[in-house]
């Protein structure tokens, strides 16, 4: 069977848009340890973490990078990448939803609630580095 010439235009504009997509960092991470846990980090992109120091608008900077990954390969710590850095900008301090704990016993007629709100820090990735160059 040939293909016609309306399906081989159709496959174009999908390759040329993976194409885009490849070119515009999203094969671009990096995995950190911070507050505890680990995080998939990409450039230009909004993340919580549990509430970090600083004031709205300050650079963070978190240099504990398990594994980096760009169009070069990537690079896998043991157990950190040595050089390499990923940069934050602190947006703002919030609270996460609320947790409700109720513990009752029953036929003792004890019952307590209990509310919880994680105080978090919403933070915006600048820039993956490596070596002091940026992630490519």
């Amino acid at each position: 069977m040939s293909e016609t010439p309306s399906k081989a235009k159709a496959s174009k504009p999908a390759e040329s848009k993976a194409q885009a997509s490849d070119s515009s960092g999203a094969n671009q991470y990096a995995i950190v340890e911070a507050s505890g846990q680990q995080f998939w980090l990409q450039p230009n992109r909004y993340y919580d973490f549990d509430r970090l120091e600083g004031e709205v608008g300050d650079k963070v900077s978190l240099k504990e990078v398990l594994l980096v990954s760009g169009k070069a390969g990537a690079s896998l710590g043991q157990p950190y990448v040595k050089d390499a850095v990923v940069n934050l900008k602190v947006l703002a301090h919030r609270r996460g939803p609320k947790v409700i704990v109720y513990k009752m016993q029953k036929k003792k007629k004890t019952r307590r609630k209990n509310g919880h709100r994680q105080e978090l820090t919403r933070v915006m990735v600048e820039s993956i580095t490596v070596g002091g160059k940026p992630l490519s």
